[in-house]
């Protein structure tokens, strides 16, 4: 299954230039959304895995089926103030100011191996946070996964070291 055709493109949001990569229409589509998570699956079929770790919040979408597929625990990764217990934060720069998450102190035993999943690779950022996050849990980051992979925006060189697979590329 092409799970690209599956993707609604809206050219002019949300801003006039962008092309933005609407995933809903393959999220509603019972196929696609299963074959999306086999297809990240079978990336990651070589590698023994421990948790699988989802930033918020459409990483919760591919994350959680991923963990239940592999038969691993899920982890969340979010917004300051939305953890209930102690948790460590990672604060990074963006183009205009900064932002940061945070994980649960306890979610990660050292030595854990973990893989991070997304929907979306645009400039890394967001899952730069997420790994460092990880690795101060003394977790080993044994991937990243994404559904969908901004090649102009050169997110993946920023993850140069780790391992990274992405399911559509535009």
């Amino acid at each position: 299954m092409d799970l690209k055709e599956k993707i609604r493109v809206i050219d002019g949001f949300p801003t006039e230039g962008i092309s933005f990569k609407d995933i809903t229409t393959l999220l509603k589509d019972a196929d696609g959304l299963k074959e999306s998570i086999n297809q990240m699956a079978e990336k990651f079929k070589d590698v023994k895995v421990d948790l699988v770790v989802g930033p918020e919040s459409r990483g919760f979408i591919f994350a959680t089926p991923l963990a239940y597929l592999l038969g691993t625990g899920f982890v969340p990764v979010r917004k300051p103030g939305k953890l209930p217990g102690d948790t460590i934060k990672y604060e990074y720069s963006l183009e205009y100011g900064s932002d940061s998450l945070e994980i649960h102190k306890d979610s990660i035993k050292p030595g854990q191996k973990v893989l991070i999943i997304d929907d979306l690779l645009a400039t890394g950022g967001t899952m730069i946070a997420a790994a460092k996050l990880v690795e101060q849990l003394g977790g080993v980051v044994a991937g990243l996964g994404f559904l969908i992979e901004l090649e102009e925006l050169k997110g993946r060189d920023k993850l140069a070291n780790y391992r990274v697979e992405s399911l559509i590329k535009y």
